[in-house]
């Protein structure tokens, strides 16, 4: 048995991915799975010493602490493809990839109505106050506060979507439904019947809500930046479902504590600023929502 599993072709495993438990035992049986939080080795000894053999690895942005860049191909000669559980491509040097050959598969779509349905939740957090009215209560501020500030409407809010793909088009749908106007800023203008809008600053000033769904890329590198969030306004609401980047989150803060902006709500943001800037975020609990989730 032990034989007959050596032979098997062998797939490396960067990190512990969170789905991984889902289908371990269905590639088992079929590959040699190469567990490299299972060793002792450091992560680059233990590819070392692998390096010969693995032709695929399987890899997650949420246990990577770099990218899987041109140190890592120089490692593994013989990799011939990247399976990452994520949507999002920005851990992969994918110049490398094309260069030595390499493909690349992805979740693509596979988390796109999972994730529509969390920048929904996070909107409706954010702007009906929920989760920072149950930390009021929780913390005994009632008696020592008052009454705590009112929420505000999801219904009549003017959304603005940046980036239209698979995700950002189901976010504006379950939007519609609650009554809101959307419009959207995508590279290329989409065959819907929202209105479209080339530049971000523009769409910013038609809205009180931005829904950030675009990849992370050099160009969209801080693409919200403090003069976008100036021109969604005093009762502006930032979502953010897409890398943490996209956005200049020092900006972003002083525009909170400044009071430019109502509120905002993540599924990512930096881990250094968090480190720089958690007291603060715990303080400001009535206008920002953060949620690190491993499910990219």
């Amino acid at each position: 048995m032990t034989e007959a599993k050596s032979e098997l072709p062998e797939v490396i495993v960067v990190g512990r991915p969170t789905l991984f438990k889902f289908y371990d035992e269905e590639l088992s049986n079929k590959f040699r799975m190469l567990k490299s939080w299972e060793s002792s080795l450091s992560l680059e000894n233990y590819i070392c010493k692998h390096s010969q053999s693995v032709q695929a690895m399987i890899c997650s942005p949420s246990h990577i602490g770099s990218q899987i860049s041109s140190s890592v191909f120089r490692l593994l000669p013989s990799l011939r493809l990247i399976v990452t559980t994520s949507t999002g491509l920005d851990h992969i040097d994918l110049v490398e990839c094309r260069r030595r050959g390499i493909s690349i598969a992805s979740a693509s779509t596979l988390f796109s109505e999972d994730v529509a349905d969390f920048a929904v939740g996070l909107l409706i957090d954010v702007v009906r106050k929920i989760s920072a009215a149950d930390r009021f209560v929780k913390n005994g501020l009632w008696p020592l506060q008052g009454q705590f500030p009112l929420g505000s409407k999801v219904g009549s809010r003017k959304v603005g979507i940046v980036g239209l793909g698979s995700i950002g088009l189901k976010v504006a749908q379950r939007l519609e439904a609650f009554g809101c106007t959307i419009s959207y800023q995508s590279r290329n203008k989409k065959p819907v019947s929202y209105p479209f809008y080339p530049d971000v600053y523009e769409l910013a000033t038609n809205c009180d809500v931005l829904v950030i769904c675009c990849a992370l890329t050099d160009q969209t590198h801080h693409l919200i930046n403090k003069e976008i969030l100036l021109a969604l306004g005093k009762r502006g609401v930032v979502i953010n479902i897409a890398r943490g980047a996209i956005i200049n989150e020092m900006e972003l803060v002083q525009c909170l504590e400044q009071g430019e902006i109502a509120g905002a709500g993540f599924l990512k943001m930096n881990l250094m600023f968090l480190k720089s800037s958690f007291h603060w975020i715990t303080l400001c609990s009535h206008n920002i929502l953060l949620f690190l989730l491993r499910i990219l």
